[in-house]
């Protein structure tokens, strides 16, 4: 009597190319600086009870004072802002927005699919595609609040000066709950295999 083994073929890793990974690590280096700069900024006049309201503890903070905050937060706005360029031009030129942001197909997975899998991979296109016009409109907002004098109609817009504060400061909780949702919806879409091949 003979016996056969069946050779299983094993499961291909997910790989990222390396303009990916790279676009991903200065992401986070540069929200990184962004977030703990601002929250220097924040402290010289809190946006919430004005001068004498909510101060963030300064171990959270980079910058040590106003215009070092200042200097950070604008130097990694700028490798945020090239950053993001640099990876749309890429997109566009390679294509990959045809199958990495929302479409028809996705809205009617949500509506009728009964694979789970495949309605993870929705939402994951759907959020993917939110936090792009999320992203453009804070560096926007930041821009009125950079040089108010050269684009004073930016702060017109939303009314007053403390009212485009508060606007650009609530980019920050959104922010923060893309990176989970985002991280989370890409371990379900591919495992952590896929988040680390993200990075790593």
């Amino acid at each position: 009597m003979t016996s056969t083994v069946t050779a299983t073929k094993p499961r291909k890793r997910p790989s990222q190319n390396l303009g990916a990974k790279i676009f991903h690590w200065v992401n986070l280096i540069s929200l990184f600086i962004m977030l703990t700069s601002g929250l220097q900024i924040y402290n010289a006049n809190p946006v919430f009870g004005g001068r004498q309201g909510l101060h963030i503890f300064p171990l959270f903070t980079l910058g040590g004072w106003l215009a070092g905050g200042r200097h950070w937060h604008f130097a990694a706005m700028w490798i945020f802002s090239l950053n993001l360029l640099c990876y749309g031009i890429y997109v566009f030129i390679s294509r990959r927005w045809q199958h990495r942001y929302v479409g028809k197909n996705d809205i009617k997975a949500l509506q009728k699919s009964n694979n789970s899998q495949r309605v993870n991979y929705a939402w994951h296109r759907i959020i993917y595609t939110i936090i792009i016009p999320v992203l453009l409109f804070s560096i926007f907002t930041g821009i009125g609040m950079y040089k108010p004098a050269q684009f004073p109609w930016i702060v017109d817009l939303f009314g007053s000066w403390q009212a485009l504060r508060i606007v650009h400061f609530a980019s920050v909780p959104i922010f923060l709950l893309f990176g989970f949702i985002h991280f989370q919806l890409g371990k379900k879409v591919g495992g952590e295999e896929l988040t680390d091949s993200m990075l790593w």
